[in-house]
């Protein structure tokens, strides 16, 4: 019993969950040091509240890098969204049959991803990398190249409300992030998004249908990508064609940093929370240090090429145990 608990909380310590969580407190007292205002309540909403966007984007993002396929027209497809229903309240469609719809938008763009990567077998950055430019075009044409503005009170309060002093959309993440960490780690079906993503040849030898998991895993990112075009027009009360540009970079850097890998099999939810959290506290611990916002991008890329290769590394390192024995 107590070899088993004391092997338990090795795990826990040693996990990267708990790792990068020890790291953000840490970066955070010394930065604290140099800029007091960094732990004020008001400075870490802020940190918060920044991160919904690509929190709640990583979510599916993923499950579908455990699936081993990745989204590059999350952005798009996030703008879009927001576009779409900023569209439809401003020509007069009640908010809630103007969310439903452009969530749907959302959802399609995600199968439609899905269906020619895990049916007709094209690769997933190709893919994703053409419906980006495709969703902007149409965007594009769409808006006219503007910004929607004069969206209803009703609706901009769902990104603008608060609740004890807490924007809505924080609570949305976090909502979402509990419930899909639980059931990533708990649920039978979800497991499978491992199986899939670790040894695909594998899983279909089990009775998985590797084709089915990775269609609804890009169908449920893009569910969140809608969901947070969605909350973004609200808190901005007004829909951008600018917006998401590096949007895929940074949650899937997010997702590596939090423990996924780019060759599948790996990844939970909570960890690329915890890494987009990461970035966004080594953003405003820069500005707030007045560097410069191009030496802020170096150490985003930085960061990316670094988790990659400890990723590489591992792997490296697995296959080399597996070999001696």
């Amino acid at each position: 019993m107590n070899h088993s608990f004391s092997k338990k909380l090795v795990s826990i310590f040693t996990s990267r969950e708990f790792i990068l969580a020890a790291l953000l407190v840490v970066a955070s007292v010394i930065v604290s040091f140099f800029s007091p205002v960094f732990l004020s309540s008001a400075n870490i909403l802020s940190v918060i509240i920044a991160i919904t966007v690509n929190g709640v984007i990583a979510v599916g993002m993923v499950m579908l890098l455990a699936c081993g396929e990745m989204d590059l027209s999350v952005g798009k497809n996030m703008a879009f969204t927001g576009v779409i229903v900023a569209k439809l309240i401003v020509s007069g469609v009640p908010v809630a049959v103007a969310i439903v719809l452009s969530l749907l938008v959302a959802v399609f763009i995600g199968a439609f991803n899905g269906f020619f990567v895990s049916k007709i077998g094209l690769n997933a950055f190709i893919t994703t990398l053409g419906m980006s430019c495709c969703i902007e075009g149409v965007m594009l044409v769409m808006a006219n190249g503007r910004s929607i503005t004069g969206l209803s009170e009703s609706f901009k309060m769902l990104g603008q409300g608060k609740l004890a002093g807490i924007q809505y959309p924080i609570f949305v993440m976090i909502l979402l992030v509990v419930v899909a960490d639980l059931l990533l780690r708990n649920s039978r079906q979800l497991r499978k998004i491992y199986f899939a993503g670790s040894n695909a040849k594998a899983a279909k030898l089990n009775g998985i249908s590797v084709t089915r998991v990775k269609l609804y895993t890009f169908v449920f990112t893009g569910f969140c990508a809608g969901l947070a075009g969605v909350m973004f027009a609200s808190r901005l009360g007004s829909a951008s064609v600018t917006v998401g540009g590096s949007t895929a970079l940074d949650v899937i850097t997010a997702c590596i940093i939090g423990g996924a890998s780019l060759n599948g099999g790996k990844g939970t939810v909570l960890g690329a929370v915890l890494g987009a959290l990461f970035l966004a506290v080594l953003s405003t611990a820069l500005n707030l240090l007045s560097v410069n916002i191009y030496w802020q991008n170096f150490a985003t890329g930085a960061i990316l090429i670094l988790a990659i290769l400890l990723d590489a590394l591992s792997e490296k390192r697995k296959s080399v145990g597996k070999a001696v024995l």
